[in-house]
């Protein structure tokens, strides 16, 4: 359903980031103004303060959290690039950046550089890494800037800040700290800031009639893939329907294919893992454990499923690390435990974190400990663990849970499956993305025939890049006239399903960090920057607005 402001922050740990090379705000609390005020460290965040820094716009970026780089820095470290031929701007400068910092042989300590397969591509930029690689490149590209840059600190949820007319004037933090500033942007992968300011956006999945699209709402057809490939009963005593139906299984079937309904996609952690001994932590027993929990897992192995599938999403970083994420019927990803997320307040959200950690915790200790899985299964599971030298501060885990959807802004343009697959014009583009319609399940059930299955995966291909347009990152001028929302973008659910990748999230926020200094400068509305100056701009700073496929004879170059 479409929301105005509802209360809703995300979740962080009150402490400052201790990075030497980042300029980080005065504690006490003092009333600070800048020309633009970045809300949201993530990637797209991160670029966005980078870029206004360098138009000249005095910045402050604030984190919630104590980390920056959002999912980049996060475990994300196979990069879904699609087409990278419209990657440019500041996210092919982070990705060169990679690329150089692999360059050097004190970055390789586990392997080395020859072996490493990528490192042999003649790209000029590496779409693979390790989290600390990427939060190194991060720190240095921020402490080349005047950026002011403040972690730990998180809206008020009582009294989030000040609006006069359409106007944001200010936000408040929960320690009390207030922030003027003349524009701002909302970076956050939960669209915080946006919804507070009063505007309007959707939570779940539209019916397709909606917007005249084929691949929203419910989808059983269309989720073949990361589906139970055999057939598993789903009730606690196995054909005793009065016994109740095992964890992760939801009561209620999906309704038609295509209805609209509440549901998003799932969420996981995306794991960084290893296989060298002397920098590998073996599984132990997490809190909250309950091996029921992967009792339905437990009957698939058993009914002869191969675990070689559930490596399909296991990805080769270097340094023999990895990007471990869901594949397969049942795996890491914690479907139909997040709905109440997007919309949820701190305890709530932070209730359902630590849910997906226990249940992702527990499902590698399950495949690598319980009797009940072959052995040959439990073997592979050993030979790989949380390395010792990411996330250190907490035990090898990823400080960040991967939010893959949450709210999505309603503006003037939404973007559909129809700008996705170019079936209509898309007006004044500020970059563009090329990866498929990608959503992941939304609920696991029990299908007619009495067994279970998985419901919402959809996994369709392009045929080429397309535009995202300005109108799908600026509010309504009834409803804001100064912020700009790179994230949370006005998009349906499948659309999104293919604009929420990080380096996309990347271009957009240098985007809107562009029209945000055009707008400051000409003292006007971001809804009034004018298209074709902001497109020359865009465009002179090495952004990519369209996409020629090349001829035969150039492709064959």
């Amino acid at each position: 359903m479409i929301r105005a402001a509802v209360t809703a922050v995300i979740i962080v740990i009150a402490t400052v980031l201790s990075t030497s090379s980042i300029q980080t705000a005065h504690a006490s609390p003092t009333h600070d103004t800048y020309d633009i005020i970045v809300y949201g460290g993530t990637s797209a965040g991160v670029t966005a303060a980078i870029k206004a820094s360098r138009l000249g716009k005095t910045t402050l970026l604030i984190e919630p959290t104590t980390h920056l780089g959002g999912l980049t820095t996060a475990g994300l470290g196979m990069t879904d690039a699609g087409n990278p031929a419209v990657i440019g701007g500041l996210a092919r400068e982070f990705y060169r950046h990679i690329r150089k910092h692999y360059e050097n042989d004190q970055a390789w300590i586990w392997e080395q550089r020859t072996q490493y397969p990528w490192m042999k591509k003649s790209d000029d930029a590496l779409w693979r890494f390790e989290p600390s690689a990427a939060a190194t490149v991060i720190h240095q590209m921020l402490a080349a800037t005047s950026v002011t840059v403040l972690t730990g600190h998180r809206l008020d949820l009582a009294r989030w800040g000040t609006k006069t007319g359409t106007t944001i004037t200010s936000i408040r933090m929960e320690n009390g700290r207030e922030f003027h500033a003349r524009l701002f942007i909302d970076a956050t992968y939960e669209g915080d800031l946006m919804a507070k300011a009063g505007v309007s956006y959707h939570v779940g999945r539209e019916a397709n009639h909606i917007h005249g699209e084929s691949l929203n709402g419910t989808q059983t057809a269309q989720a073949t893939k990361h589906q139970f490939l055999l057939d598993i009963d789903p009730w606690r005593i196995p054909g005793d329907r009065t016994s109740g139906l095992l964890p992760t299984i939801q009561p209620e079937a999906p309704g038609p294919d295509g209805t609209g309904d509440h549901r998003i996609q799932a969420y996981c952690y995306r794991l960084c893992l290893t296989d060298v001994p002397a920098n590998r932590r073996p599984w132990t027993r997490p809190d909250g454990y309950d091996p029921q929990r992967y009792e339905v897992i437990r009957r698939y192995l058993a009914a002869g499923w191969s675990w070689q599938e559930m490596w399909r999403g296991h990805h080769l970083m270097p340094n023999r690390k990895s990007d471990t994420n869901n594949s397969g019927g049942f795996s890491s990803d914690h479907i139909g435990a997040n709905y109440a997320y997007p919309d949820g307040d701190y305890a709530t959200r932070e209730t359902i974190v630590k849910d997906h950690e226990e249940y992702q915790k527990g499902f590698w200790y399950f495949l690598a400990t319980d009797p009940g899985v072959p052995a040959s299964v439990r073997a592979s599971a050993n030979e790989w663990g949380l390395p010792l030298d990411e996330f250190k501060e907490t035990g090898g885990w990823p400080h960040a849970l991967y939010i893959r959807e949450a709210r999505r802004m309603v503006s003037d343009h939404i973007h559909t499956e129809m700008d996705c697959r170019g079936s209509r014009p898309t007006p004044d583009p500020v970059g563009m993305g090329s990866y498929a319609m990608d959503s992941h399940n939304t609920q696991r059930y029990v299908d007619a025939r009495g067994f279970v299955r998985n419901e919402g995966d959809v996994q369709v291909p392009l045929d080429a890049p397309y535009p995202i347009s300005y109108q799908s990152i600026r509010p309504r001028a009834a409803e804001c006239t100064n912020l700009l929302v790179p994230v949370c973008c006005a998009a349906s659910h499948i659309g999104y399903g293919s604009i929420r990748m990080e380096p996309v999230f990347m271009i957009l926020g240098e985007s809107a960090a562009t029209a945000a200094s055009m707008a400051l400068d000409a003292t006007s509305t971001v809804q009034d920057v004018p298209y074709p100056q902001l497109r020359a701009r865009l465009l002179a700073d090495g952004q990519i607005l369209e996409w020629k496929k090349p001829s035969p004879e150039a492709a064959r170059q």
